[in-house]
């Protein structure tokens, strides 16, 4: 695909998933013969991967579509898609770039670039239930500690990582 830009490799190590944001799509690649064996098509500039513990999930962030696209990744099917509602306080509409899983694999934290937020959303419950607004400028990258407490994003344009606490919303300090 075009602009080929998130890599993540599926936990069993079998397969390797790439965004491809030209085309609107997700490479499988069969990591034993380096060969596609899948394109799957997406909202609009995917981003980001990531995968749930069992490697039976794979969650994609959607920049234009202000989407994450949910995927059966043993069938390589998208099986739905949440929609990042927009947050009154932020800027901009969402869009969605880094993703990570918290360490229950209960929560997944988007980070949501030049809306100045992160989005939190319920798995279970397949649905964006919180937003932490004003974390700082173009977050893109985002982490989250072992213990799921702490949230980090790697703000962009402000050249800063913001540790925000997962309970409350708050940022606690910019670094």
């Amino acid at each position: 695909g075009e602009e080929p830009e998130g890599v993540r490799v599926r936990p069993d190590g079998q397969v390797v998933y790439v965004t491809c944001e030209g085309t609107n799509e997700v490479a499988v690649v069969d990591t034993t013969t380096y060969a596609v064996i899948g394109h799957l098509k997406m909202e609009g500039r995917p981003r980001a991967i990531e995968f749930t513990p069992d490697g039976r999930t794979a969650f994609v962030s959607n920049e234009n579509g202000g989407s994450v696209s949910v995927v059966d990744a043993q069938a390589h099917k998208v099986t739905g898609v949440i929609a990042i509602p927009a947050d009154p306080a932020a800027p901009t509409p969402p869009r969605p770039m880094g993703l990570a899983l918290s360490p229950d694999a209960k929560f997944l934290y988007v980070a949501l670039g030049r809306a100045k937020s992160v989005a939190v959303i319920d798995l279970a419950a397949g649905k964006a239930v919180r937003s932490f607004s004003d974390v700082g400028t173009r977050p893109w990258g985002i982490g989250i500690s072992p213990d799921g407490t702490k949230v980090y994003t790697a703000n962009g344009s402000s050249a800063d990582v913001s540790v925000i606490d997962a309970a409350t919303g708050t940022v606690d300090r910019r670094i």
